[in-house]
């Protein structure tokens, strides 16, 4: 926080510099100028003036760079309830897109599981084939055939 003031008093300070120097130029070449110029110029630079942004009000969007090297942002930038949704939106679409796949997923395995029984029910088997590690395969293929 204390070198956030810092450096937003040295921006103040080099502006404000710079704004001097450059005024200071403008006073010199307006001289040569008429009369009616000169005041055209002066109204001019009045309503710069007024309409001047603040300089609390730019230095509260500028960035900062800390002392140990850290970019920092505005101190007073505080969480509202928008920012919290907009924070809580990706969590809660990934939640939802994973609890949607993790269903599917269930879903097609409960699925293989009603087709394997269905066939086991509905086919006359030897009872060796119960007993066979490629029987689960073999009627997988079966399905996929009676279904192409």
């Amino acid at each position: 926080m204390k070198n956030f003031q810092t450096s937003a008093t040295a921006i103040t300070a080099d502006m404000d510099l710079w704004g001097r120097t450059l005024a200071a130029q403008l006073d010199v070449a307006s001289q040569d100028l008429g009369h009616d110029i000169g005041e055209r110029l002066r109204v001019a630079r009045q309503m710069a003036l007024k309409t001047r942004p603040m300089p609390q009000r730019l230095l509260r969007h500028s960035l900062a760079l800390q002392a140990n090297g850290t970019l920092s942002g505005p101190p007073d930038e505080g969480l509202n309830l928008w920012r919290i949704l907009a924070s809580a939106l990706p969590l809660l679409a990934l939640v939802s897109g994973l609890m949607f796949i993790q269903a599917l997923q269930q879903d097609l395995a409960e699925t293989d599981i009603a087709r394997l029984d269905s066939a086991l029910l509905l086919d006359e088997l030897p009872p060796d084939a119960y007993t066979d590690p490629g029987f689960a395969q073999f009627l997988k293929l079966q399905q996929h055939a009676r279904h192409d």
